[in-house]
């Protein structure tokens, strides 16, 4: 069987890049294809031996830091390839890699983390991370409208789709009027263990500092609560200004290196998520080590994190994006703490692991269910 699987882009190794080298494990015969690829080197362990076929804009200059910028070209490049004689395509998408022309008769399995959600719910993000203003963010307006309509039309040259989450599912329906599969993305619960060291008393966070993350909620409600200390692990564009104006109980780390970050989540007294989140993986990595989670009650959060209305319980909810919601979450956290068990915390995160995944995709696919196998972990967490 020929097999072709589909990526956005590869820029960096986040949640979509688990996916997919899941994906290239499950399909060892597939090709891989992505519109750019500029993954550093110590992540290329992840892509499984495969050297992805790109497009015609892989050769434009200053490729790393402006892919996004390209987004709008990114739906016509991908016409460039040809799946005439794959029986498979599988596409692994949050923006463009479902839109690819498909053969009449080809079977096309979209994977979808999110409909292309520059053009749908962060628009205003998108914007502000291109630094577009005036006239430039007007005319940006007009594409992403127009990304928009072509994004809920390809949505036809999909056979079936799997969503990431529940939530995603929802969604899907709403834009695409499409059906769809749950197959939660994969946690590494091997390599994110419970821990015999002490619990410190701080506080952490961790993902890419971009504006929907909310990073600077949190800060704004540790900045109420002098006295707790909360560490921000990762990067991004948004760290320079938010970190330039935090209070001197939040210290913000950069990119740690994976050992680093899991030494983090362990310890831990709590991890805290602010974002509405498709699925969101750190917080299960944060669970998997029996670290409670204090996170926004919307999204793909409410499917992963047990709340306090559960019998095992394994973090708390807080109902809105305002710095006094997240400080009574925190007090809410305080009086049940000893509610929440290390072990609680770990084995929900194990409904989430590397092999409910395989599982769950190799059914959807028609696939013979495979035997657990290990994931090869990269170097670095890009977060």
């Amino acid at each position: 069987m020929r097999v072709a699987i589909i990526h956005d882009w590869l820029t960096t190794w986040a949640g979509a890049e688990c996916v997919l080298q899941r994906l290239l494990t499950l399909l060892p015969q597939a090709e891989l294809f992505s519109t750019i690829d500029t993954l550093p080197e110590e992540y290329r362990v992840g892509l499984v031996g495969r050297t992805p076929h790109t497009t015609l804009l892989q050769h434009m200059p200053k490729l790393a830091d402006n892919y996004r910028m390209l987004l709008p070209l990114m739906p016509m490049a991908i016409k460039q390839w040809d799946f005439t004689g794959y029986d498979l395509i599988v596409s692994s998408s949050h923006a463009v890699a479902k839109g690819i022309t498909v053969p009449r008769g080809t079977r096309h399995v979209c994977y979808c983390h999110t409909p292309m959600r520059y053009a749908w719910d962060l628009e205003n993000a998108y914007l502000d991370t291109s630094g577009f203003r005036g006239p430039k963010a007007w005319a940006a307006r007009q594409v992403l409208s127009q990304l928009r309509n072509w994004d809920r039309r390809s949505a036809n040259g999909v056979t079936e789709f799997i969503a990431n989450s529940a939530y995603i599912s929802a969604r899907i329906k709403r834009c695409y009027g499409r059906e769809s599969v749950v197959v939660h993305p994969p946690v590494d619960t091997a390599g994110f263990a419970l821990s015999a060291a002490p619990r410190a008393t701080n506080f952490v966070t961790a993902g890419r500092i971009v504006q929907y993350k909310r990073i600077d909620l949190l800060v704004e409600a540790f900045r109420l609560r002098p006295n707790e200390r909360l560490i921000v692990i990762g990067d991004g564009p948004g760290r320079a200004s938010i970190a330039s104006g935090a209070p001197p109980n939040v210290h913000f780390t950069g990119r740690l290196p994976l050992p680093e970050l899991r030494a983090h989540l362990q310890s831990a007294r709590a991890f805290l998520f602010a974002a509405e989140e498709d699925f969101g993986i750190t917080p299960l990595e944060a669970q998997s080590c029996g670290t409670p989670v204090i996170a926004f009650g919307r999204g793909a959060a409410t499917e992963t994190i047990r709340g306090l209305d559960h019998a095992t319980p394994t973090g708390v909810f807080f109902g809105a994006q305002t710095p006094n919601a997240v400080v009574r979450a925190l007090d809410d956290f305080y009086a049940h703490e000893q509610d929440i068990t290390a072990e609680a915390c770990r084995n929900n995160a194990q409904r989430f692991a590397t092999a409910c995944f395989d599982r769950g995709m190799s059914e959807a696919l028609g696939l013979p269910v495979p035997q657990a196998r290990h994931q090869p972990e990269p170097a670095l967490r890009a977060i």
